[in-house]
């Protein structure tokens, strides 16, 4: 067992490959897997990587797998389809998790196997990557800042990026199911975008909405602000449009809604190209209000979504295979600090 050697799992994904071909500028040598072999061995030999064939649904053959590996890096969305079976062989291998969800339900099932890990002698860190690595770093940031918050809100936006195949077909999954917040320590389910308002990230400024954002469970176990909102950047007109959700969120909701879009999804190309993601920027705010009604702001501009993701996972994965963490169920910011962010090239934070 090499010690800069980690399990990359669905690395024939978008974000798979890009984690992949970016891995030997961090000194680490994933090891490539899933269940396409022949897109594997395709990948394999142009990258002169080795690679493993294992199905998710194999319980036995991954818990085989997994103690090979110290680290497993899980990249095969959507992830509430398949985290919990990598959760459950890992506990057995006692290997440790990472993943790059930024879906609530995925935060929220892992957290309950936060007593196994520790038994286990593992981490569980799901949300390496854009999700939910630069809003963890600004509310831990902001939290650091005014100790006594009572409400956090987070919004990112991109300029110039494009959604992958894999966060697309997540979102479709999604679609019709509303939103959520945190109130007073308590997920509850709001209608999407419930709320909007414009901000000033600094590079522009640009209209959000609030949507069921990662945070929504992260946030509150790194900072435990008992009240949370996320917001993404959408059109005003989209967003106007949303106040007769309830009249069709029903039709978003069939199966025969959910597969047309998926259908349309892989028509696309699987992902932002090289030059678009050079390009592009990430950006994020943040804002803690206390009881008083004392507010604290700050903002960061970062690399592009996919960018960020795959150098923010390859961070952590490293720090992983180096000893550095804690057994349980961790959350970025709340296990490395809020200067976790600042070690990825091209990041810039600022308090407002």
């Amino acid at each position: 067992m090499q010690n800069n050697q980690f399990l990359l799992y669905g690395a024939n994904g978008y974000t798979g490959q890009l984690i992949a071909k970016m891995a030997k500028e961090f000194e680490l040598e994933p090891v490539l897997a899933g269940r396409n072999e022949q897109a594997l061995k395709a990948l394999a030999q142009d990258l002169q990587l080795t690679y493993r064939v294992v199905d998710l649904k194999d319980h036995a053959a991954l818990v085989d797998c997994l103690r090979n590996y110290k680290v497993v890096l899980h990249a095969a969305g959507p992830f509430q389809h398949t985290s919990s079976q990598m959760l459950k062989a890992c506990l057995e291998a006692q290997t440790h998790y990472l993943d790059i969800t930024g879906e609530i339900t995925v935060f929220e099932s892992a957290k309950k196997m936060d007593s196994k890990a520790i038994s286990s002698g593992i981490m569980i860190m799901p949300g390496v990557g854009f999700d939910v690595v630069p809003t963890d770093c600004i509310a831990k940031y902001l939290k650091d800042q005014q100790p006594d918050a009572t409400h956090l809100r987070l919004a990112f936006a991109s300029i110039g990026g494009r959604l992958s195949h894999g966060t697309a077909t997540t979102m479709a999954e999604g679609a019709g199911e509303g939103s959520a917040v945190r109130e007073n320590g308590i997920i509850v389910k709001k209608p999407l975008g419930h709320k909007g308002f414009t901000v000033d990230f600094g590079l522009k400024k640009i209209f959000v909405m609030s949507i069921p954002w990662g945070d929504v469970s992260t946030a509150y176990t790194t900072t435990g602000i008992p009240n949370i909102e996320t917001y993404t950047m959408a059109s005003p007109k989209a967003y106007s449009l949303l106040k007769w959700q309830g009249l069709y969120n029903w039709v978003l909701r069939t199966s025969f809604f959910r597969n047309r879009l998926k259908s349309k999804i892989n028509q696309k190309p699987a992902g932002p190209d090289d030059a678009t993601r050079a390009k592009a920027k990430s950006l994020v705010w943040g804002e803690v209000v206390n009881a008083s009604g004392e507010k604290k702001s700050a903002r960061l501009s970062a690399p592009e979504g996919y960018t960020l993701t795959a150098i923010s996972s390859l961070i952590i994965a490293k720090k992983v295979l180096s000893g550095n963490f804690k057994s349980g169920y961790q959350t970025p910011a709340g296990c490395y600090g809020a200067d976790l962010v600042m070690e990825i090239p091209g990041v810039e934070r600022e308090s407002l």
